[in-house]
Order: C-alpha cells, then sequence, then structure tokens
C-alpha cells in the first residue's frame, strides 16, 4: 500500500499536506504530538473525501518516541511502504537573541532539525531498499534570509535548508529525491497574530497564501513526474524576495 507520512499533521499547512496526498492516493499517517481533537479532524475530513489513513502520535523532538513509535509501526506494517515523506513539524519561540533562553533555543532546533534527522533516517532504509522515495521539508522564508526575532527558528530551517542539499546528493541515485519547500506568510493559527493588512503591503500579489497552495507545492514535489527534480527549495511566498 502507497503510504505518505506527515510529521505535524493535526492542522494548518500539515493537515492541507495530509489532505492533498490521500486524494492522490495514498494511505495518510497522520503524526501529531498531543492535540488529539485536531488531528482526529484531519483524519475525519481525509475519509470524508474517500481517502484513508491512521494517525501516528509522537513528539519529532523525542528520538526515544520517534524510534519507538514509529520503528515499531514500520516493524509492524511491512506491505505500508512509506514513499513520501512530509517533514512538516516545526514550533516558532520569537524573542531577540540577547534575551533568548536556552529552552527557546533548544526546543526550536529541536523541532525542526533533531526532528528531520531522526524521522528521515528511520524511513530512509525503506526508500533505499524499494529505491523510490519522495522526502519534502517544510523550511521557512525565516531560513532563507533571517528574520528578527527569530535566531533560532531561522537557524533550524536554514539547517534543513542545508540538510535537504546534501541528502539529495546521497541518495538520488537510488530514485529518491529530497526537496524544501519555504512558505511565506500563510494563513494558520501560527500567523494569526501578525497584522495581515500591514504586511501584505510587502507582498507582490498583495495577500497572505493558503495552507492549500502550500500543499499543491508539496503535491507536485511528491509527484513522480518530479523525478529530476532535487536538493531544490521552493519559495511559495507571493513574490516577497529572499
Amino acid at each position: 500500500m502507497k503510504t505518505a507520512l506527515v510529521t505535524g499533521g493535526s492542522r494548518g499547512i500539515g493537515r492541507a499536506i495530509c489532505i492533498k496526498l490521500a486524494a492522490m492516493g495514498y494511505y495518510v499517517l497522520v503524526n501529531y504530538k498531543s492535540n488529539m481533537q485536531e488531528a482526529e479532524t484531519t483524519l475525519s475530513q481525509i475519509r470524508e473525501n474517500g481517502g484513508d489513513g491512521e494517525l501516528l502520535k509522537f513528539d519529532v523532538a523525542d528520538r526515544s518516541q520517534i524510534k519507538q513509535t514509529l520503528g515499531d509501526w514500520i516493524t509492524t506494517n511491512p506491505e505500508k511502504h512509506v514513499e513520501i515523506l512530509v517533514n512538516n513539524a516545526g514550533i516558532k519561540d520569537d524573542s531577540l537573541m540577547l534575551w533568548m533562553k536556552d529552552e527557546q533555543w533548544d526546543n526550536v532546533i529541536k523541532t525542526s532539525l533533531d526532528g528531520f534527522f531522526f524521522v528521515t533516517r528511520l524511513v530512509l532504509d525503506s526508500m533505499l531498499l524499494k529505491r523510490y522515495g519522495r522526502i519534502v521539508n517544510i523550511v521557512s522564508l525565516s531560513g532563507l534570509k533571517g528574520l528578527p526575532g527569530q535566531t533560532n527558528y531561522s537557524a533550524a530551517k536554514a539547517g534543513v535548508i542545508g540538510a535537504t542539499k546534501a541528502l539529495a546528493q546521497e541518495v538520488g541515485r537510488s530514485g529518491i529525491t529530497v526537496n524544501a519547500v519555504a512558505p511565506g506568510f500563510i494563513k494558520t493559527d501560527m500567523t494569526e497574530e501578525l497584522d495581515e493588512k500591514e504586511l501584505k503591503r510587502m507582498i507582490p500579489v498583495n495577500r497572505f497564501g493558503s495552507a492549500e497552495e502550500v500543499a499543491h507545492a508539496v503535491a507536485f514535489l511528491a509527484s513522480g513526474e518530479a523525478a529530476y527534480i532535487t536538493g531544490q527549495v521552493l519559495s511559495v511566498n507571493g513574490g516577497l524576495y529572499s
């Protein structure tokens, strides 16, 4: 069974990606950390649209949880090959560096960068055996140009961008592509506190993007037709200079 794993799939961009991949015919593993209600909503919407999947609860910042939960799932479901991995889980905890606490740095780095490493390494083995795979990492405009108050988030996402380019060179001969999608200002709960009216003046298309528009870009890179595209960062930001 063709399977896709989306980390942080319970809401926002992650939910839109789950729904899109299910529409492409994939059995979707919806990873979440704690919000079961939102994760169940995602799964319900997948099934309402004729798709299927299941919930997979683990914290991507906790390597032991990844190994136990995801590792056990892979062992007990040999018929469900994870063809697509979308590393979407991420958190922000903004502060000027001068006042940034140790835990603010650690939590953001562990979720985005460590999460990418430990989840991808676990899934990569079966992709190499099957000689096929699509890995799409959700990064950020912040990781490309840096944003004040986000030294932790910018560092984490820039790290994933570098890892994307390196891994793409390691696994390209095995039929595996590794790309990144860098959203700009997207309407989600992470941007609710932002002044959209003011910020959209910076954006050439004069609006925030939608989660579905990001999901469409991910779906393209995750498709079989994108086999000659790897090591790339696709910006979905309405034309913002990056």
